[in-house]
């Protein structure tokens, strides 16, 4: 899986992002990266912040654990997870 990266600090989730959907879920894989939609805006960071939120909560993780890398303003988003293990992730966040 492509979309899950180890990282010396724990793993890199490489996520297309697609805000403005009723409810934030998984959606599948999408090219290279994770397909996640969120039930939040484009604007002034708000999806941004649901899918720290989302996340959070999934991988049931502090929010300070959550660093957004890359792609405050693209739906192509690096998040680096501080102390995640890849198994862990992987079998959180595989929607199936």
């Amino acid at each position: 899986m492509s979309w899950i990266v180890e990282h010396k600090d724990g793993v890199v989730l490489l996520l297309h992002c697609q805000p403005g959907a009723k409810v934030s879920r998984v959606v599948g894989e999408h090219g290279d990266r994770l397909k996640i939609s969120l039930n939040a805006p484009a604007v002034d960071n708000k999806a941004n912040d649901v899918l720290v939120a989302f996340l959070s909560e999934r991988l049931e993780q502090p929010r300070k654990q959550i660093e957004l890398l890359s792609g405050q303003t693209s739906r192509q988003k690096r998040v680096l997870v501080h102390g995640e293990s890849i198994a862990h992730a992987r079998q959180i966040l595989m929607p199936g």
